[in-house]
């Protein structure tokens, strides 16, 4: 184990806590123009600013409902050198307030150019507490990654089955008796056997998308591996495509973006109180999905 000499928790232990304490709900701060409650982003100089004070708003009103949050950098990017402000001070302000930060990234590159990546996301202006990485290119473009995992305050989530319509097309493909995701989940579970912390749960974990029989699958063999399950709500997955993730009701944190942040859309003071509608749209995602565990 990583933390056995020094004693102390390692990243993936206070993501295992938080879902004991707080729930699997990982909410998906990926904010859009659409989103916005009607007017808000009229009151700030450009959509960058308005993004911020969104989420800042959200991240207060919901801190002690979630696990964890996480950014997909794409929403940020789009806005520019504004928008990676934003992901920034966003980032900042979840860490500040010991909530735990999710920078979804989808890196993956050859050795010497990961090793940018590694240190651009796991410190400095961009410093998440996980990251999503692409594991296609193998071992040595993962190994920069895993140097930082090894300190025990870092994690990652390695894309193994993702949720889109077109995932199908390479991932599923049969290989030596099984389809390829499988593989690709044995690679992700032997590079992070070697960081389980004091929950019996691995800082390197996978992400899997909201399907039930690869849910099952994947736990079945990889009980030790943590989930990360993007799909539900907006997506089209329920609480019971995702319940086979969760083993005694963790070792998984489960997805929600459009249908927490805008819960307030259609309701008459939804402008005004539109993060305690995301409150409450997370109590109750926690509740139908804790509903299918019992």
């Amino acid at each position: 184990m990583a933390n056995s000499a020094a004693g102390t928790l390692m990243i993936i232990d206070r993501l295992w806590e938080r879902v004991e304490k707080q729930g699997p709900v990982c909410l998906g701060l990926d904010p859009t123009p659409e989103l916005l409650p009607e007017g808000f982003s009229h009151r700030y100089q450009n959509m960058a600013q308005a993004y911020w004070a969104f989420n800042k708003a959200i991240v207060q009103a919901t801190l002690d409902v979630v696990a964890c949050y996480k950014l997909q950098i794409a929403h940020y990017e789009a806005l520019g050198l504004a928008g990676l402000a934003c992901y920034r001070d966003t980032l900042r302000h979840i860490r500040a307030n010991k909530g735990i930060a999710i920078g979804d990234v989808k890196r993956g590159d050859i050795g010497s150019t990961a090793a940018h990546y590694a240190q651009a996301h796991f410190q400095g202006d961009f410093e998440a507490d996980f990251l999503t990485l692409n594991p296609m290119l193998g071992s040595d473009a993962v190994a920069p990654f895993l140097h930082y995992v090894q300190s025990g305050e870092k994690g990652a989530f390695f894309l193994v089955r993702s949720s889109n319509p077109g995932a199908q097309e390479f991932q599923e493909l049969p290989c030596s008796g099984k389809p390829l995701y499988m593989h690709v989940a044995g690679r992700v579970w032997a590079w992070g056997e070697r960081f389980v912390g004091r929950c019996g749960y691995s800082a390197v974990g996978a992400v899997l998308g909201a399907n039930p029989h690869v849910l099952t699958t994947v736990r079945k063999a990889f009980p030790q591996m943590f989930l990360l399950v993007p799909g539900y709500g907006a997506q089209g997955a329920g609480a019971q495509d995702v319940a086979p993730a969760l083993q005694n009701r963790n070792g998984a944190v489960i997805v929600a973006a459009r249908s927490i942040l805008g819960a307030h859309k259609g309701k008459p003071d939804g402008a005004k109180n539109f993060a305690d509608y995301a409150h409450q749209a997370v109590l109750t995602m926690r509740t139908e999905i804790q509903k299918c565990l019992s």
